[in-house]
């Protein structure tokens, strides 16, 4: 394991016989209701199951839960099939890593000890097949959003989580399926539009990168808006989401973005 010139990490995956990476995110198990995640959880767990044929390597890049929290003893409810999905490709073999989404930052190790993923906070860069990807979650990338770059320190102030579980889980869980619910993305269809290079904060973070840094693909989630973009001769990916689309990526010594038919 190796550091890059940049701030992201750098790791090695071996892509021989015939081996995939395979890229999902947003799935925001939860909302918006127990009965859609759940539908959408099974689908998942299909994917997964499908992928598990030829991977090598399967990143979730953020947001699997739209609200997780830890406290010593207790965890959310629920999402049983995943958990154990994501458990029985570690013993498999299979690696699976997982980035914190802004929904789902306040994991600590309860995956890692029960289900054998590894959990990464911050943008990682895969060497395999002779390129170079840059994945992560994808939010606070690129400059400004100064609010959203504000409210995600503030969360992610280790005071604050501790002010936080010394609510009672009821209380805690709660409050958070109360605003999950209230959510747009819980509510409406979805209707992400894309608001041009100019206004897209993770293409101008992709910009600024300098050329002989630059990666040779980007694949971020968060965005919630399926897009294939070709950016300064590297390729950006945005995975979407699982609440409408159902979109993930396969990197094969070339990234391409697919939608899922269960």
């Amino acid at each position: 394991m190796a550091r890059s010139p940049k701030n992201p990490e750098t790791m090695v995956v071996d892509l021989s016989s015939g081996k995939k990476i395979y890229f999902a995110s947003d799935l925001h198990l939860g909302i918006p209701t127990r009965e859609k995640s759940r539908e959408r959880e099974k689908a998942f767990v299909q994917w997964l199951t499908e992928a598990e044929k030829d991977a090598a390597l399967i990143v979730l890049a953020g947001d699997l839960f739209d609200f997780w929290f830890e406290y010593k003893h207790v965890v959310p409810r629920g999402h049983v099939r995943l958990l154990g999905k994501l458990a029985e490709l570690h013993e498999k073999g299979i690696e699976v890593w997982v980035f914190k989404g802004n929904h789902d930052m306040w994991m600590k190790q309860y995956l890692v000890e029960e289900c054998g993923v590894k959990i990464f906070e911050k943008n990682v860069i895969i060497e395999a097949g002779g390129k170079k990807i840059e994945c992560g979650h994808g939010d606070a990338l690129g400059p400004g959003d100064k609010g959203y770059k504000f409210i995600k320190k503030l969360f992610g102030c280790r005071f604050l989580q501790w002010l936080y579980a010394r609510f009672h889980p009821n209380f805690a869980f709660g409050l958070a399926l109360f605003f999950s619910k209230s959510s747009r993305l819980a509510n409406e269809g979805e209707d992400e539009e894309f608001k041009g290079e100019d206004k897209e904060f993770i293409i101008r973070y992709i910009k600024e990168v300098p050329e002989e840094k630059r990666a040779d693909f980007y694949v971020f989630g968060h965005r919630h808006l399926p897009l294939d973009l070709e950016i300064d001769k590297a390729k950006y990916i945005n995975l979407g989401e699982w609440v409408h689309h159902k979109t993930y990526a396969v990197f094969d010594g070339e990234v391409s973005l697919e939608k899922f038919e269960c």
